[in-house]
């Protein structure tokens, strides 16, 4: 629940300096002349692209917690099986042995969307934050994909 508070915020502070930026750059293009249109111009360009990675960002993060909840509800979430450090990280080995064992379950069903959102799961535990998004796309649109076909 923290995290979810975290991003609200931070999405919510993130809208209003898009709304001012774009404040500034609506009255850069208001004064008329070249130099101020073109700088008006390349400063609604920066809220424009920041809108839509929080747009695709936060779609993305909806659709994995809508996975997680199915999942959940069918009992197939990953049990936190991982040894952790006294500091509470996560060891290293623990989690190559278990990420070892979900890539071995992605490789021997890859259409189940199930395995990829575990697999995304070990990804993240070991730190690979690229390849567990990559694993969790994959995986929503593997589920997408099958709910269309029914």
């Amino acid at each position: 629940m923290r995290a979810k508070i975290t991003y609200f915020t931070l999405a919510a502070v993130l809208i209003v300096y898009f709304v001012l930026v774009g404040t500034r750059g609506y009255l850069l293009i208001r004064e008329g002349t070249l130099l101020t249109v073109t700088f008006g111009v390349a400063v609604l360009i920066l809220p424009a692209i920041g809108l839509w990675f929080l747009w695709h960002t936060t779609q993305f993060a909806r659709k994995a917690n809508l996975l997680a909840v199915e999942l959940e509800a069918e009992g197939g979430l990953p049990v936190d099986e991982l040894v952790r450090t006294l500091g509470g990280r996560i060891d290293r080995d623990s989690a190559d042995e278990v990420f070892a064992r979900r890539r071995a379950e992605t490789e021997d069903t890859p259409d189940d969307w199930r395995s990829w959102f575990r697999l995304a799961v070990a990804y993240h535990d070991a730190r690979d934050t690229p390849r567990a998004r990559k694993a969790m796309q994959h995986a929503i649109a593997l589920h997408d994909s099958r709910a269309v076909r029914a």
